[in-house]
């Protein structure tokens, strides 16, 4: 399929910016395919065994029919605009038993693909010959004791199963990028991180720290491990990543440790480009502002996706986070790198960045 050349829609979005509303559908689509997971780890708003109320079993067995997968593609070919797709789940979409399908459909359309996975439920040689561009791997954790703490009901045979996944994508065009989610198990790791990544040969060391609520803060870093992340882990783990050619996201995450608390992005200062470029759907269909499970848009049961996206619900949400009126689970934003770079793309272009009080 014909795609707008990437400078002239980085133009187009910028252009909506400007007169506060979006004159493309969304350049990146977040979908996800399961709930259903193969692990539980302890950050997990939807799988830790540490959440004050756990999903139900009913919920858990929810995944999208690929029937039903391909009318939503069929929708976004409506909107236009959408060159990006991002293939997940509020579980692990490599249990979905028609993943391999879905993956060649999106590749049909010629958007470029991401799937996040921790991969142990991968078939490697098919992963690697599928098209997939680009892996968001969740490693948490680069030795048996701290990967089996963070997965718990894993045993370290998950790890080396991990490895191995690892080192055959290392063999193919599929880039692989690590990401790290910080809590109390995987805190001391952050500086090994950088060598489990040169390794296994990552594209890039993605640094997160754990966004916890409902129960999961019991496995927050402690202060001291964030004390010693801010003077002592991140210029080793940055200094060693420049000595070994790793790339790393250590700049942003470093950001997120000066945030303090739970806080793990200043919003205010960053502002939110998302509601012009990106959207989330649901196993249950529900369209999603941005990643943010409690900023519901609507439901793709109740009206075709270009009508929301078109429509004065969306508009509404993206007045309100443009004048900075942010709700509470923006302070934990999960696109802040996005967001970083629609920034700086708005500030190049003599824009406010939307959001702030620039």
């Amino acid at each position: 399929m014909n795609q707008t050349p990437k400078k002239l829609r980085v133009r187009q979005v910028l252009d909506g910016l400007r007169q506060g509303r979006p004159l493309a559908g969304p350049m990146q689509v977040h979908l996800d395919i399961t709930n259903g997971c193969n692990a539980a780890c302890v950050t997990c708003w939807d799988h830790s065994p540490l959440l004050n109320t756990p999903r139900t079993a009913d919920w858990k067995r929810r995944r999208l029919p690929y029937a039903r997968f391909e009318q939503i593609l069929s929708m976004l070919d409506e909107v236009g605009g959408v060159e990006a797709m991002v293939l997940s789940g509020m579980g692990e979409p490599l249990t979905h038993p028609d993943v391999y399908r879905m993956i060649e459909q999106i590749k049909r359309r010629g958007w470029s693909l991401t799937m996040i996975t921790n991969l142990v439920a991968a078939d490697a040689d098919r992963l690697a010959e599928s098209g997939v561009d680009q892996l968001l791997v969740g490693v948490q954790g680069v030795t048996p004791t701290s990967y089996t703490a963070f997965h718990p009901g894993w045993t370290e045979q998950h790890f080396f199963t991990l490895c191995a996944v690892l080192r055959r994508l290392a063999q193919s065009p599929v880039r692989v990028r690590h990401v790290q989610v910080i809590n109390r198990d995987t805190a001391p790791e952050l500086v090994e991180m950088v060598r489990f990544g040169r390794l296994f040969g990552a594209d890039r060391v993605n640094y997160k720290l754990a966004s916890l609520k409902d129960g999961t803060e019991g496995s927050a870093m402690t202060e001291a491990q964030r004390e010693w992340m801010i003077h002592e882990g991140a210029p080793k783990a940055r200094a060693l990543a420049e000595r070994l050619g790793v790339t790393t996201n250590l700049d942003v995450f470093e950001a997120q440790l000066q945030a303090g608390g739970r806080a793990t992005a200043p919003i205010s200062e960053i502002g939110c480009a998302m509601g012009h470029v990106f959207t989330r759907i649901t196993v249950d269909e529900d369209v999603l502002y941005c990643c943010n499970t409690e900023i519901r848009v609507g439901s793709l049961r109740e009206r075709g996706f270009s009508e929301w996206w078109w429509g004065p619900e969306w508009q509404a949400l993206r007045d309100q986070l443009a004048r900075g009126e942010y709700p509470l689970g923006c302070a934990q934003c999960g696109k802040i790198e996005q967001n970083l770079k629609w920034r700086a793309r708005a500030e190049a272009a003599g824009l406010n960045p939307p959001g702030t009080s620039r």
